[in-house]
Parts: structure tokens; C-alpha cells; sequence
């Protein structure tokens, strides 16, 4: 759930949320099931431990699920994705499960505006896990740096990569969008996290809603959500997985 460059208000939808209550399940003894069963006992130590950490970390609602990292592993693996992009880094939970699903050859190509929390806290487990040389990190803003890729197809960009992950301001999304869809190949895939927003992207239009940070997010989600139901040059499937994992095929 990063943010870019929006700070989060002392109180928003996920105020309470750490990497062990991160669902939309109603029961929280269910997702306790989840992860007990199938998610955390595969967890690798690394990744268990930057997990950890970063439930530490005042901002730690920003921070993939595991069940999400365990996902988002699984996909890079189904599809064979060799060159990745990721939007949004924070203390770099869903870069190492990236960067250890990617063949020792692959790439991640990590966007983030400042790389403070990922050098201190996720930096140093990424190197402990021996995947460091996968990460290209390139600071600044998300916008900037992927049209940046753009301009740059001499080198190949264009369709280049196999898979990106988009976790970072939300009101940016469907910008995101538009540029992911001229660097990520044909068949390949587009994974958006936060989509659901708590589920307030449900509730009708002008509930109340804790912040207007919050009022932002959610007006974004249904906006992303009702444009990629209906852009016809990608196949989308919604997942009520986290706070709402959006996966998009490229098929144009």
C-alpha cells in the first residue's frame, strides 16, 4: 500500500493493519488458517524476517501480506517472467519475494521516490539472501522513471518486461497503467495491489470515510476498477486477496 508521496493520516482504513490481519476475509480465524496452513510454513526465513521487521515500522500498513508475497512468487513462477517491474518498494517485502522467484538471470527493475526505508530495513536481508544483483533500483518519482523507460526503447524497453507490480499512490494507478502496458509484452501481466480499499470501494458513493486520504484512495480504486473492466486489450481478474490484488493479461 505505499503511498508515493502521500503521507498517511494518523487514522485511514487500515490504521490497525500489520501482515497478520491484512485481509478482507470477515473471519479473521479463516486468514489465521490461511496462513498457518499454507502460507507461512513455506515462507522463506529471509522473507519471514523483513516481514517481521517491517510489522516494526510505524508505516507497516503499507507492506504486502503474505499470502500476497506468496502470490505474487507464484505468478513470476507460473508465467516464467524473467523482467520485472515494481511500483512502489517501501521496505522491499514484495521485491524479495520477487527477487527470489526470478531465475538467477532475471531482473526486477524497483521504482520507488526515496529508498530510505528499503536500504534500512530491506536492503541488507535482500543481500543476506543472495538476490541483490536481481534489483535495478531507480529512485524517483514512478511517473517520471518509467517514462524515462520509454524513451529509452532504443535499448529494448518496449515489451521488454514480463510482469509488473504496481504498490504505490493510488490516484496515480490508471497513469501507471497506460505506460506498464507499452513496457510489459503481450501475454504478460499487470498486478495492481490495494483495489478493494478496505472494502470501501463497495459502499456507497459519499459514505463517510475515516480520512480524506482515504475518500482519495477509494475514488482512484473504483476508477482503475471501472476502467480496466473495460479496456479490451487486457484480461483482468480481481482477487479478493490483501486489500485486493487486480491481475491484468496483456492480450493487445
Amino acid at each position: 500500500m505505499a503511498t508515493g508521496g502521500d503521507s498517511l493520516p494518523d487514522i485511514h482504513i487500515h490504521s490497525d493493519t500489520n501482515s497478520s490481519n491484512k485481509t478482507l476475509l470477515k473471519s479473521q480465524a479463516l486468514y489465521k488458517y490461511i496462513l498457518e496452513t499454507t502460507v507461512l510454513p513455506r515462507e522463506p526465513e529471509c522473507l519471514r524476517e523483513l516481514r517481521l521487521l517491517t510489522d516494526e515500522h510505524e508505516l507497516r500498513s503499507m507492506a504486502s501480506s503474505p499470502d500476497e508475497a506468496q502470490l505474487l512468487g507464484m505468478l513470476i513462477k507460473m508465467t516464467g517472467a524473467k523482467n520485472t517491474i515494481e511500483v512502489g518498494v517501501f521496505t522491499g517485502h514484495s521485491l524479495l519475494a520477487t527477487a527470489l522467484a526470478l531465475p538467477d538471470d532475471g531482473k526486477v527493475v524497483a521504482i520507488d521516490i526515496d529508498r530510505g526505508n528499503y536500504d534500512r530495513v530491506g536492503r541488507p536481508l535482500v543481500a543476506k539472501a543472495g538476490v541483490e544483483h536481481k534489483v535495478d533500483f531507480r529512485e524517483g518519482p514512478a511517473l517520471e522513471r518509467l517514462a524515462e523507460m520509454l524513451a529509452g526503447a532504443g535499448e529494448g524497453s518496449l515489451g521488454r518486461f514480463d510482469l509488473a507490480f504496481v504498490d504505490a499512490d493510488k490516484p496515480s494507478y490508471a497513469l501507471y497503467h497506460e505506460l506498464l502496458l507499452r513496457l510489459v509484452r503481450v501475454g504478460g501481466a499487470i498486478v495492481y495491489d490495494n483495489t478493494l480499499w478496505g472494502g470501501a470501494v463497495a459502499l456507497p458513493a459519499g459514505a463517510p470515510l475515516p480520512s480524506e486520504f482515504d475518500r482519495r484512495a477509494c475514488d482512484a480504486m473504483r476508477d482503475l476498477n471501472a476502467r480496466l473492466s473495460a479496456d479490451a486489450r487486457v484480461e483482468v481478474c480481481q482477487l479478493a486477496v490483501a486489500d485486493g490484488v487486480t491481475i491484468c493479461r496483456r492480450v493487445v
